[in-house]
């Protein structure tokens, strides 16, 4: 699909171990640094539907160095519709080495190759959460309201990403 060197972004298969380690993982990070209530990542059912695709960042040695996808939101409307980015997470072996730059930059370019308008994103707050937002802001992502289901709380925050400028 797409490749940022040293990785390789591609689909991922949801039975994949070294995809359900991940998503392990990033569901327990979640529940670590945010109350219940306020943990909206997608477990494996979640992650199986047909308005989203699941992409992995891979390493030259075959190693599944990180996981993200796009779930479209709505019907897509002339001028283009919305997605939403979720389940974002590297691997421990893989943190700031380029593995979630190189996969949210894939999810913004399936997302204007199918010509919708806008990414968005909910995520926490706090330190736990600092070096997500600074990676969505330097991909032109900025704070805004909810959008979707999602209600604004101590414990979330919003950004976007207008995919026509």
């Amino acid at each position: 699909m797409v490749s940022a060197a040293p990785f390789a972004v591609r689909p991922v298969a949801l039975d994949d171990p070294q995809f359900l380690d991940l998503l392990t993982l990033h569901l327990a990070g979640m529940r670590q640094h945010s109350p219940a209530e306020s943990v909206h990542a997608l477990d494996l059912t979640g992650l199986s539907g047909p308005a989203l695709t699941l992409l992995g960042a891979w390493s030259p040695d075959g190693r599944l160095a990180a996981i993200g996808a796009m779930k479209r939101l709505g019907e897509k409307r002339p001028g283009g519709g919305q997605a939403e980015v979720k389940s974002m997470r590297t691997h421990p072996d893989f943190l700031r080495k380029g593995a979630a730059a190189a996969l949210l930059e894939a999810i913004i370019a399936l997302a204007r190759e199918e010509g919708l308008r806008r990414l968005s994103l909910e995520t926490g707050s706090g330190e736990a959460f600092e070096p997500a937002l600074s990676l969505y802001r330097k991909r032109g992502f900025t704070s805004g309201g909810a959008f979707a289901d999602y209600t604004a709380t101590d414990f979330n925050q919003f950004l976007h990403l207008d995919l026509h400028s």
